[in-house]
């Protein structure tokens, strides 16, 4: 007994026990956890959708648990907050999708922090959209190394100009493809170590830019699934949506095969699921709602879980499941102690995975996004306009039976109540944007956090990825409410474009006591870029390759204020058009 006592002990320090055999013990299981952007519920042919086909998503189904009622928020960044977390979104800091109010709160505790110091490599490449500035920044986070962008958006999929771990560098060809190489190298790399990769694809969120070898499966196709009101539908926005899943399920079968080759598919987790629903009209089988939407259409999401030989394949599960249990349940799978600074609002979920007939108490789901709620029960929605009704036979929420369930409907009611008054939004965001974090030499502050005064104009009413122009005054500046984590002399490089009559403007940079001049002596004038990779227009800005330069070395105190970019002077038209401030810490 003692012997065994000091094994089980060991085996939980240094190993994974087996979920079926406790005198059996390997290596802490692998994680893939693979996030897709705005993909709906519907666009699988494994969930009925024969517009399109997913081999390799469907097979990743039938190995493993797949879930019917799996439910996430109604955007992007609050999905990827409770994702890390655990916790809903509103506890986090995070109530918006850009402008500092994607960010995780510091004192928040996430996924790869627990598997890191359980002894694992972590790694994310894609979308981030939880915070750029360290300590925000997913390096920072529990990621050793991550790849891609923090904004909610990219203006170019095809060799874009991205980070990796703080550095901009140019991204290689499409950008699922890119990272779907960081991680296939990734896993290579850690094939005798447990591994945590997190690949939160950019896709098929806009703009619509995919390979021809996709699009032109899908360009003159007929389309036999329609969303149930064909007025609002737009085909070849929807063509080019489902061409871009089907890139992903072919770059997930790349994941697949590359486990398959290196064996680790038997110590290997793979999690798969979408961070809302579908970002236009499409077919959804009937539910009501797109991205943005409290309703079914809008927060239903696919979720596989693949554990070959250890979890039951083509296991269905039909109970009420949400986004923050997925943190507690990946820990309980790979025996890691969940310890965080705040409580968990998801549940371990792992007896529905393993149990025949498993018991589970009854639970709420709150679905929440722009002052809109719904709560979803084990067979009721309750939707924000305090309507109810009953899923599982009417999951396109199409007749209210709230005077049919009484007891349901009030219960619901005071449910959501409670709920808002226990996390209310926040109304103000009082955290600065960070500067010079004392373990990271580089900092990025985009256009997209800034703030323009006077006749500045952002180049899109959507802020990420966005750069400021319009600047034709010395009275017109951009601002931003900074915070500078420690004393030191920091290089600052600018990320701008100017048209030849404009060179000679001279600018300024200046926080406290600190400041500094640049004068523009070289134009650089590119064209607007992105509309030649579009299938569809977008809604989103273009963008420029715009010119890094030096505006020399400004000295910064540690504390808050205001960061103050404007002009002392203007020799043509207009400035400059902005995009970018780095700042590299020199001491």
């Amino acid at each position: 007994m003692k012997f065994f006592t000091v094994f089980l002990f060991s085996m939980l320090l240094f190993g994974c026990v087996d979920k079926k055999d406790p005198a059996k013990a390997t290596k802490r299981p692998n994680i893939v956890l693979i996030v897709t952007d705005d993909q709906g519920w519907g666009d699988l042919s494994f969930n009925g959708n024969s517009n399109l086909e997913t081999p390799n998503l469907d097979q990743l189904a039938k190995t493993g648990a797949y879930f019917e009622n799996f439910y996430v928020q109604p955007v992007c960044s609050p999905t990827r907050a409770e994702l890390l977390c655990g916790r809903q979104f509103q506890r986090l800091g995070v109530y918006a999708t850009s402008a500092g109010g994607e960010r995780l709160n510091l004192d928040e505790t996430t996924l790869a922090e627990l598997f890191k110091k359980a002894g694992y490599q972590t790694a994310a490449y894609g979308k981030w959209h939880n915070g750029m500035q360290p300590p925000y920044h997913p390096n920072s986070r529990g990621f050793d190394d991550f790849y891609g962008f923090a904004s909610g958006h990219w203006g170019n999929y095809f060799d874009p100009l991205i980070e990796h771990n703080g550095k901009l560098v140019r991204g290689n060809g499409f950008l699922p493809d890119d990272l779907t190489v960081k991680g296939l190298d990734f896993i290579t790399r850690n094939k005798d170590k447990p591994f945590l990769l997190y690949l939160p694809y950019n896709t098929p969120h806009s703009p619509m830019q995919v390979p021809d070898r996709y699009w032109n499966k899908f360009e003159a196709r007929e389309l036999t699934k329609k969303h149930k009101d064909t007025t609002l539908e737009d085909i070849t926005f929807t063509k080019a949506a489902l061409a871009m899943v089907e890139n992903i399920d072919h770059n997930v079968g790349r994941i697949l095969k590359k486990l398959r080759e290196l064996e680790l598919e038997e110590n290997t987790i793979v999690v798969y699921l979408s961070d809302n629903g579908p970002n236009g009209w499409r077919w959804n089988d009937g539910m009501r709602g797109r991205k943005g939407s409290t309703d079914e259409g809008g927060v239903r999401s696919p979720l596989f879980i693949s554990w070959k030989n250890t979890i039951p394949a083509f296991k269905k599960i039909s109970q009420v499941v949400s986004t923050i249990d997925i943190l507690p349940t990946l820990a309980a799978l790979a025996d890691i102690e969940v310890k965080t600074q705040k409580p968990l609002d998801g549940i371990n979920i792992e007896s529905l995975i393993f149990e025949d007939n498993p018991s589970m108490e009854s639970r709420f789901i709150y679905n929440h996004w722009n002052g809109k709620t719904s709560v979803r029960s084990a067979e009721f929605r309750l939707d924000h306009e305090n309507r109810l009704y009953h899923i599982p036979s009417d999951r396109g929420q199409t007749k209210d039976v709230a005077k049919n369930y009484p007891e349901v409907y009030t219960s619901l009611l005071n449910a959501r109540k409670n709920w808002l008054q226990d996390i209310p939004e926040p109304s103000t965001d009082s955290r600065p944007f960070t500067i010079g974090h004392p373990e990271f030499k580089t900092t990025q502050l985009p256009a997209r956090d800034g703030i323009a005064h006077g006749a500045i104009e952002r180049s899109n009413k959507y802020p990420n990825c966005s750069f400021f122009t319009n600047w034709k005054s010395i009275e017109d500046t951009i601002s931003w409410d900074i915070e500078v984590l420690s004393d030191g002399d920091y290089e600052v490089i600018m990320y701008y474009s100017c048209a030849e009559k404009n060179v000679g403007s001279t600018l300024f940079l200046e926080f406290g006591t600190g400041k500094l001049s640049k004068t523009i002596t070289a134009f650089h004038d590119p064209p607007l870029q992105g509309m030649e990779n579009d299938r569809i227009p977008r809604i989103e800005s273009y963008i420029k390759d715009f010119k890094p330069v030096s505006m020399g070395v400004i000295k910064l105190k540690k504390g808050k204020g205001q960061l103050k970019l404007g002009a002392t002077e203007i020799t043509g038209e207009e400035v400059i058009d902005f995009r970018l401030l780095l700042f590299n810490k020199l001491n």
